[in-house]
């Protein structure tokens, strides 16, 4: 020890080594000014600051900031975009990101503990990290956060880490533990975007980043550790091309991933811009103008692939009565009923709309006449049960619906005058009934 206080200044009050001097030893050893200890572990012992190689240290000091400074900078952005939308997976995006910054300042810079336990505390970051983003990724689309399985794949990811922290020392084992886990979190934002359907680019970006994180955090750890052999300790894993890879990769990795979310709030704010323009509050539907736009867009991608669309349009009976013998607040709520039941049991692709004051059309690309004339059917027969608990008890409104299949070349406004044509004659023949569009008898009866 004399030695090495005799071969030191006094003025530093850091230290940046990698091995320690003669006399010496590690984990953390303090230099001549009491309470001062190392941040990281370097080739050679030199005051920082002092000679050529300070610039070197000062590098390698910022390199162990970039990540942090990445999180701690997205964790931001996507808090003030909380504040303005308070969408759930926003404030995952947020919680996310400052764990990934706290979680790397505990691993690079983070004060010593005995047994290097610092390292549990930074590890545990790492799992949350993953956790929170694969929460806000699967939130975006409204689907249920596997939760539960990420808790466990974390909890049996930290186990191993403290067994090859406290049991069995092992650099390697902490590695593999740790990625492993991470990219099996990953690899469920996989399984749970893989069926549903991506209609916009960033949502396939979403699924590609997501796909990308848990290769990389599966296959780069497992290859790079077999390539190394394992590590001595930490001044090898600090100073070696894997943990290189960790910091530049993590940094992409982030980048890309807040960006493309990021993008997705943008989309999903325009959406909703849209909807409100294109939407009608009172049933939940779209109003004629949105509905023309997306029905006619939708019929010609049908007319492009020679598939079939069937068009139907509905029409609440006698509503004027309903409306001058129980008000309007009761012809309201049979309005926003009738919106309810439509978008339960249609299906996903229809697409729904409140054209008139009384008057509702659907279009379901890909349905046959016999399908469409099913779920007319379904219309009808449960528009009664979906009013139950919001009319009086003597009141059953009922609707007629005219059924319509769109031939090759048929246009929206041509499709919507055959499918009132058969409304006519649904009403024609004593309302709340279902009649389908032939040219012949519904055209003498309309001109009858």
């Amino acid at each position: 020890m004399t030695n090495a206080r005799a071969a030191a200044p006094a003025s530093p009050s850091i230290w940046w080594c990698a091995a320690p001097p003669k006399g010496l030893t590690w984990p953390r050893y303090r230099d001549l000014t009491p309470r001062k200890v190392t941040l990281r572990y370097l080739p050679h012992c030199y005051p920082a600051g002092a000679g050529a190689e300070s610039g070197s240290v000062n590098g390698q000091f910022f390199i162990s900031l970039l990540n942090p400074g990445i999180g701690l900078l997205f964790a931001t952005a996507f808090f003030l975009l909380w504040l303005n939308r308070r969408e759930r997976y926003v404030a995952y995006a947020a919680a996310a990101y400052t764990a990934s910054a706290l979680a790397f300042l505990i691993q690079d810079v983070g004060p010593v503990l005995p047994m290097e336990l610092q390292r549990v505390p930074a590890n545990i970051g790492f799992l949350a990290t993953g956790m929170l983003f694969a929460a806000a990724i699967i939130k975006r689309y409204a689907l249920p956060v596997p939760w539960r399985a990420m808790a466990i794949t974390a909890g049996v990811s930290i186990t191993v880490f403290l067994w090859f922290l406290l049991i069995h020392p092992s650099i390697a084992g902490r590695i593999l533990a740790v990625s492993i886990g991470a990219g099996i979190i990953a690899a469920m934002v996989v399984r749970a975007l893989w069926p549903i359907d991506k209609p916009y680019l960033i949502d396939r970006v979403l699924f590609w980043v997501a796909a990308f994180a848990a290769l990389n955090l599966i296959v780069r750890p497992v290859v790079l550790v077999a390539l190394v052999g394992g590590f001595d300790n930490y001044v090898g894993f600090q100073q070696s091309v894997y943990w290189t890879t960790v910091q530049f990769s993590q940094a992409m990795v982030s980048i890309v991933a807040a960006i493309s979310l990021m993008v997705a709030v943008a989309i999903d704010q325009i959406v909703e811009l849209r909807l409100q323009v294109a939407g009608d509050d009172l049933s939940g539907l779209l109003n004629r103008r949105g509905f023309e736009a997306k029905a006619g867009t939708a019929l010609r991608r049908c007319i492009e692939h020679n598939s079939p669309a069937a068009l139907m349009i509905a029409d609440l009976d006698h509503f004027k009565l309903v409306n001058d013998n129980h008000g309007h607040a009761v012809g309201d709520a049979i309005i926003a009923a009738f919106g309810a039941h439509v978008r339960l049991i249609g299906p996903a692709n229809m697409i729904a709309g409140r054209v008139g004051g009384e008057e509702f059309a659907l279009l379901v690309p890909g349905a046959s006449i016999e399908a469409a004339r099913q779920l007319a059917e379904a219309v009808r027969t449960g528009l009664q049960a979906a009013c139950a608990d919001r009319l009086p008890a003597n009141l059953c409104p009922t609707t007629s619906i005219g059924v319509a299949i769109g031939a090759p070349g048929t246009t929206l406004s041509a499709l919507m005058q055959e499918a009132d044509q058969a409304l006519y004659e649904a009403k024609r023949t004593g309302r709340n009934r279902v009649r389908t569009f032939t040219p012949n008898p519904v055209r003498l009866a309309a001109g009858a």
